[in-house]
């Protein structure tokens, strides 16, 4: 057995062990003025076309890559456990409900996203190496010609946002409950920029490169109060500037849509209410 897949089965064994103690202390918390919760699962998203601008003052570069085509990291079909637990797409929520009563929450809210350049045709239309006239051609954007852009050990969305909670549905005892959930946002991205163009690579890094918003509605089921599995649509929005690329920098917006699947774990705290 792999050591991806072995430290996968501890996690979740470790995870399932700890329900025992969570429900049987429910009783206890039950109606609590705030609560804490937690949760970790995994994404796949599709991006909108966008365009990349250049600027190289050194080498007289400046142009733009024109309605760029990317995608995510395609990789579930090789299986949940042929690699860690942070690969390929994951995401976490962080948060609290300081009013109970009408369900509202902040929350940290994090996308650990791939976005990734594939080989394509893109038209490029600017300035190369100091020319005085404007360039308008086409060109083959592949490793093998010397191009490749990668935001791929993250797009990595950060959203600190309001959340409002909808009861939906609730057994008579309470041991089972669904909810809708409505989250809304804005914070910074910071992606790992890896890329190369006409043959020449920067030095991959993480960044602070920018901004982005979001908007995420999500059902939400809780078990005994303390375990819930949540499914949640999201849209977000990222503006990216200063890009590190070789002897310049790069920035672009597109937005994306994102479908999010986290397993996790409430923590009522605070005095009773009633």
């Amino acid at each position: 057995m792999s050591n991806s897949r072995r430290n996968a089965i501890m996690a979740i064994a470790f995870l399932v062990n700890l329900v025992p103690f969570f429900v049987a202390a429910q009783s206890k918390y039950t109606n609590r003025k705030g609560e804490f919760y937690f949760s970790w699962g995994y994404n796949t998203e599709w991006y909108t076309h966008s365009n990349i601008r250049i600027n190289q003052p050194e080498l007289g570069n400046y142009y733009k890559l024109n309605h760029v085509r990317a995608h995510d990291h395609k990789g579930w079909d090789e299986g949940l456990f042929n690699k860690a637990l942070t690969i390929p797409q994951y995401n976490y929520r962080l948060g609290y409900f300081f009013n109970q009563k009408k369900g509202l929450a902040i929350e940290i809210n994090f996308d650990h996203t791939k976005y990734i350049i594939g080989d394509q045709d893109i038209r490029l239309t600017g300035k190369l190496n100091g020319g005085a006239k404007s360039v308008d051609t086409s060109i083959a954007f592949n490793a093998a010609n010397g191009f490749y852009y990668f935001l791929n050990n993250g797009a990595n969305f950060l959203l600190f946002n309001i959340v409002k909670r909808w009861q939906m549905y609730r057994l008579p005892n309470e041991k089972i409950k669904i909810d809708i959930l409505g989250k809304a946002g804005i914070g910074p991205v910071i992606p790992h920029v890896d890329n190369s163009f006409f043959g020449q690579k920067n030095n991959p890094d993480f960044q602070i490169g920018g901004w982005n918003t979001g908007i995420e509605g999500a059902i939400k089921a809780t078990f005994f109060n303390t375990v819930y599995i949540e499914f949640a649509n999201k849209i977000d929005y990222a503006r990216y500037a200063h890009l590190h690329i070789y002897k310049g920098k790069a920035r672009q917006a597109f937005g994306s849509y994102q479908l999010i699947l986290n397993l996790g774990f409430s923590i009522p705290t605070g005095k009773k209410v009633q």
